[in-house]
């Protein structure tokens, strides 16, 4: 008789855990067709997958907080150690990071509903190559989540250096954009902020990498992160750059 209560205990268990990994993997997908939607708002200058963008971000922050209640029941009822420990927890740690990519995403949306009232004398080739590279980012750290995969998660973090020196390419292209013409520099200043938004999502697609990786290695990852130059980094910041 103990045994068999015992084994509902752990099989009981291995179902909260995979409701856990449902959860985050249903929100993981709202945040990639909400950044795949806010890019495409950018790049072709589509009003409706702006408007899907922004209608994204409520559902995952409503997703954020059924996990956060669901990881506090786990913690408190089944009183998990070790790896399922670190799991749990980092769960919770992706879900924080997820939640604001989404926030990005929606803040990306928003301005370029602004910037489709201006007319673009450039080319947005950089922030198309920037945009790619960040979604690709997102797909592989989500598969990362979904299957705990250490692999994945370093790809990540060493390819988000990438994302940075687009970055401050992107940033300087701009700048020269702005010097040249005055009438560039409303625009401009919102491809910048968008810009930044992107960057910022690649960050945190990092930080969920690092996190994927230390649940299921029990060590984080060693060294510093890699980064590109950072010159541009003081000069322009979104509102929610923390």
């Amino acid at each position: 008789m103990a045994s068999d209560a015992a084994e509902h205990i752990v099989k009981s268990f291995e179902g909260d855990l995979k409701r856990l990994s449902a959860l985050l993997t249903e929100m993981g997908g709202l945040v990639e067709s909400e950044v795949a939607a806010a890019c495409q708002s950018v790049l072709s200058r589509d009003t409706e997958a702006a408007t899907l963008a922004v209608e994204t971000d409520p559902k995952v922050d409503a997703l954020e907080r059924d996990v956060e209640q669901f990881v506090i029941r786990l913690l408190a009822l089944r009183q998990p150690v070790a790896q399922d420990l670190r799991v749990i927890v980092a769960s919770l740690k992706i879900t924080g990071d997820l939640e604001r990519i989404g926030d990005y995403a929606a803040n990306v949306a928003k301005r370029s509903l602004v910037l489709n009232q201006f007319s673009l004398p450039f080319s947005l080739t950089g922030l198309s190559n920037m945009s790619r590279l960040v979604q690709e980012n997102l797909k592989t750290v989500i598969d990362a989540v979904g299957e705990g995969d250490a692999g994945k998660a370093v790809e990540v973090w060493r390819s988000d250096e990438n994302i940075d020196e687009i970055y401050n390419a992107l940033f300087r292209e701009l700048i020269t954009y702005m010097m040249e013409d005055p009438r560039n520099i409303t625009p401009c200043t919102h491809l910048l902020f968008i810009a930044k938004n992107l960057e910022r999502i690649g960050d945190h697609a990092t930080n969920v990498a690092e996190t994927v990786y230390y649940a299921a290695k029990g060590e984080p990852l060693t060294g510093s992160r890699p980064k590109g130059d950072t010159s541009a980094y003081a000069l322009v910041r979104s509102p929610r750059d923390d």
